[in-house]
């Protein structure tokens, strides 16, 4: 690793191999789409426009596939004709060959469910509008086309009690430990405590945590400089629990370990002395909460629903939780957390009586 990698912060990093990356894609793609993609990245992160390109990438496949005018076609002999040659059926087939198909790489199964449809279909239309909107082709069939309607999830978050729990099982897990996994727990345990507390405590994304640096934590105001979506950066402040597991780990397990090469800053390390990914995080995070909510798929995201709910519960301040958790717009935050309000509508059972008492 050279100088100057080491010098890089986790994001600017991140950024360079997100950039790599989407060059290779761009390659298994036809010529003209760079045009788009050069087009959407003032508006886009990289890791969108990868999504974006592995999405775009299936429809040519499916053409080829499918299509009996494009069977002998190669991605580089596609042109814009093509694409507006099209008709609304064409994408009405796509849409429906999208719900399983298999995978032009490896042969996987592929599925989709709405939100996962709903995502190839929007980058498939943002695709053609790019070209329509500037004149390069004279007709855009996906505008014709009805998108897949997404259904409202109920939104799934720990009460307070499992918080309480959750954080008391990860503290003494190991007396139920013996072995290999004793010893590993006695490594990790005071490093996981430190992060599922800051999770739950600040509300901070997994790729945020992830990024983290030791001068990034400022105990002086207690404070974290966390780089947002989109790179700008932000002090999120956490209260006094948060600070005592944070301390307890930097003091203790990560002051005893020597970080491999260009991972000296990072905050949170695994044990290969690497700083740890976002699979990591939410595999531990996973690990942690079957044993204590076996019943609710818990994720980090659902540990930042979790923060941002007690936050709207405690202050009613809808604009104070969309600022805290980085919401650019308001109306996210809303669908979330005040549009539900768990305890309003605990009332509606006992509100209504079947017969009289």
């Amino acid at each position: 690793m050279t100088d100057t990698q080491k010098t890089r912060t986790y994001h600017e990093q991140t950024r360079i191999d997100q950039t790599i990356r989407l060059r290779e894609v761009l390659k298994t793609l036809p010529p003209f789409a760079k045009d788009y993609f050069r087009a959407i990245e003032p508006r886009s992160s990289a890791k969108t426009r990868i999504s974006y390109a592995y999405d775009i990438r299936v429809f040519f496949h499916y053409l080829v596939d499918n299509n009996p005018v494009y069977k002998n076609y190669t991605m580089d002999q596609f042109t814009l004709q093509d694409l507006e040659r099209l008709e609304p059926v064409d994408i009405e087939e796509y849409m429906e060959y999208l719900k399983v198909y298999t995978r032009e790489n490896d042969g996987e199964l592929i599925t989709n469910g709405e939100k996962g449809l709903s995502r190839k279909m929007s980058a498939l239309r943002s695709f053609y509008n790019y070209y329509f909107k500037h004149q390069m082709i004279s007709k855009n069939p996906t505008l014709l086309v009805d998108m897949p309607k997404l259904h409202e999830k109920a939104i799934i978050r720990l009460d307070t009690d499992e918080v309480a729990m959750l954080l008391d099982y990860v503290e003494t897990a190991g007396d139920h430990l013996t072995g290999q996994a004793l010893t590993y727990y006695k490594k990790t345990r005071d490093r996981d405590l430190a992060i599922l507390t800051l999770l739950l405590g600040t509300g901070i994304r997994v790729s945020e945590c992830v990024g983290l640096d030791l001068t990034d934590v400022d105990f002086k105001n207690n404070g974290i400089t966390v780089t947002r979506k989109g790179g700008g950066q932000m002090v999120v402040y956490f209260g006094e629990e948060v600070a005592e597991a944070l301390i307890n780990y930097i003091e203790g397990d990560r002051k005893s370990i020597t970080p491999l090469s260009g991972h000296e800053n990072a905050l949170f390390l695994s044990s290969q002395k690497k700083r740890m990914g976002v699979q990591a995080i939410e595999n531990m995070v996973k690990k942690y909460a079957r044993q204590v909510t076996p019943n609710k798929k818990i994720t980090p995201h659902k540990l930042r629903s979790t923060y941002g709910t007690s936050l709207y519960k405690e202050t009613g301040d809808i604009y104070l939780v969309a600022d805290v958790l980085g919401h650019k717009d308001v109306n996210t935050t809303k669908k979330h957390y005040a549009a539900i309000d768990e305890d309003r509508r605990r009332k509606a059972a006992t509100a209504v009586h079947l017969r009289e008492p």
